[in-house]
């Protein structure tokens, strides 16, 4: 067992973004301003969108992508159940109705003949617009036949990419692929400013009116009213949000993003040691796409290894997954689950009557998963520490 405890997640900070955040702590100007404009330019540069717009989490840039594609109270979006509660919370800010769908059993991403069966069907005096995919645990979702059926049937696709830095889909970078993309840089996500999103879009009217509504609906340049070249005066042109992303976190963006592929290569070693140790262990399986993306040369798919969920076979063991993460605790090793369905959580079944049974890939999975810790900052030797307890566990609670 290890003498000290292993957190499910440590960010990767080192002494160049520590030096960033000095510079702009010394600068006089701490909240948004040049540094998050060098940090959007960086991020177009190296997703290759054509806009980026910083913001203060992955849930204010979900829902500044849903104001600007003017949803309306009403109407529907169709969310996949096996998400966080950013996903289909949004939609209810803006009095639309979360309309869930399963996820495929081989990729845990949205079930695209799901959300086709939905969109033929329809509902009587309901409008659905769009689609919002969410590339779970870094994997991407299938986003061709969702771009079809987005123009098929004219909704939107809002692409949930806060596990997805960096992720590719037949080439080419999540980012780039959907109408518009939110990205979460929140404490355990791939890079991080503590708390902070990004949006990106080829759309310059939405990407204007996202940058508008992040701060107060004021018109563009708002923050500059404090700068030399700025004026005091300013004009509301639309309801907006404060959701603006200041300089002191953009500073450790603008570093996190340069160490992005290294941080990249380090989960993916951590991911190959995981699968070797658990493929053919009794008492656990591993996720097809889990299996799928290791030990192979990189194609046009590429995992971004936010999460690694293994299933327990819990025929097999005498404990339940509680019990199992209980057990790993005092192995001093942390781990979690992703995610409760959002059907299954108290809002959605008393205001839209959602139950359990509903969704049964996903209830599934819920009922077996357990995330394992994988983060740049884990040695060979944790990840092997982390292996052996997992196996031994299984071994010791095997029925």
């Amino acid at each position: 067992m290890r003498s000290v405890y292993l957190p499910f997640h440590i960010p990767s900070i080192g002494e160049e973004e520590v030096a960033e955040v000095v510079d702009t702590l010394r600068s006089g100007w701490l909240t948004t301003g040049s540094k998050t404009a060098r940090f959007e330019d960086d991020f177009c540069r190296y997703t290759g969108a054509r806009y980026a717009v910083a913001v203060s989490s992955g849930t204010a840039a979900l829902h500044l992508a849903l104001a600007a594609m003017g949803l309306r109270a009403g109407e529907e979006v169709i969310v996949p159940t096996l998400t966080f509660a950013a996903s289909a919370e949004v939609v209810c800010y803006l009095g639309g109705i979360p309309r869930f769908v399963d996820v495929n059993p081989r990729t845990l991403t949205i079930d695209v003949e799901a959300v086709e069966a939905v969109l033929r069907a329809g509902r009587e005096g309901r409008t659905i617009r769009a689609i919002l995919p969410v590339h779970y645990g870094g994997y991407p979702c299938d986003m061709d036949p969702l771009m079809d059926l987005s123009k098929r049937y004219r909704v939107a696709v809002i692409d949930d990419a806060a596990h997805a830095l960096p992720t590719f889909y037949k080439g080419r970078m999540v980012g780039t692929l959907a109408d518009v993309t939110a990205f979460s840089f929140y404490a355990t996500k791939t890079i991080t400013t503590g708390e902070g999103g990004m949006l990106t879009t080829a759309n310059q009217d939405w990407a204007s009116a996202m940058r508008m509504m992040s701060l107060h609906g004021i018109t563009q340049d708002a923050w500059k009213r404090y700068a030399k070249g700025g004026s005091w005066y300013y004009e509301i042109a639309r309801l907006g949000y404060k959701y603006n992303l200041s300089d002191i976190a953009s500073s450790l963006g603008i570093q996190q993003l340069r160490k992005c592929d290294d941080f990249l290569r380090r989960r993916e070693a951590v991911a190959r040691r995981y699968t070797d140790a658990f493929s053919g262990c009794p008492g656990i399986d591993l996720p097809e796409s889990t299996r799928t993306s290791c030990g192979t040369p990189h194609g046009a798919m590429r995992h971004a290894w936010h999460l690694y969920p293994i299933l327990l076979d819990l025929e097999r063991l005498s404990i339940d997954r509680a019990r199992f993460i209980e057990e790993l605790k005092g192995c001093n090793i942390g781990s979690s689950v992703h995610f409760i369905p959002l059907h299954l959580h108290p809002f959605y079944q008393n205001h839209f009557g959602y139950r359990p049974g509903a969704f049964p890939v996903a209830e599934d999975f819920y009922a077996k998963c357990v995330s394992l810790p994988i983060y740049p900052r884990m040695t060979d030797e944790e990840t092997v520490e982390v292996a052996e307890a997992v196996t031994e566990l299984v071994d010791r609670f095997k029925r």
